[in-house]
């Protein structure tokens, strides 16, 4: 049988506007991903939240026990919820992510979060790659404006080009609203 949870990564003030790392769509994105956390809630299905730490004081963002490296208020974790710290971009290194679903008999993940190109690509691999079936909520994502080779890729071509790459292969792609209405 398969048993689900939500997986929210990095939902952080920093990827926010004033934020450190101010990504585009943020507020959309986390939105978004606020009203899958009401839906699975509601349903008392389980949420697991994951939070990127930088361990080094001087990293560009998501500074250890900085305002910018909280939790959005958006997606503010419950007591009964359980938070992964990590320090790199896959939520499975060197974390308890995998032993937290595992006790939970979770086959299935519904992922969402920040940054599409990052965080939320590395994770959905990985975690296709120890044989859970994936689905990205692809408008609870965002992504970075990314520069290669003098060539400037805005964040929507950025978080499409990466939605496209994981679709099918690794993950299930599927909106907010198909979510809730399902």
């Amino acid at each position: 049988m398969t048993k689900k949870a939500l997986l929210l990564i990095d939902i952080q003030n920093d990827y926010f506007k004033n934020g450190k790392m101010a990504l585009d769509n943020a507020l959309i994105a986390g939105s978004n991903a606020a009203l899958l956390l009401e839906h699975y809630r509601r349903n008392q299905w389980p949420v697991v939240h994951v939070q990127h730490i930088m361990e080094q004081s001087s990293a560009p963002f998501f500074i250890k026990e900085s305002q910018g490296a909280k939790i959005h208020n958006l997606v503010n974790p419950m007591q009964k919820e359980p938070v992964v710290i990590k320090h790199y971009p896959s939520s499975f290194k060197e974390t308890t992510l995998k032993e937290i679903l595992d006790t939970q008999n979770i086959t299935h993940l519904t992922i969402a979060g920040m940054m599409s190109n990052m965080c939320i690509d590395s994770t959905t691999r990985i975690a296709c790659d120890l044989g859970y079936d994936c689905t990205v909520v692809h408008d609870a994502c965002a992504a970075a404006s990314l520069k290669f080779n003098g060539i400037t890729v805005p964040s929507q071509h950025v978080h499409t080009a990466f939605m496209a790459a994981l679709n099918t292969t690794f993950a299930t792609m599927i909106t907010t609203q198909e979510i809730i209405s399902s």
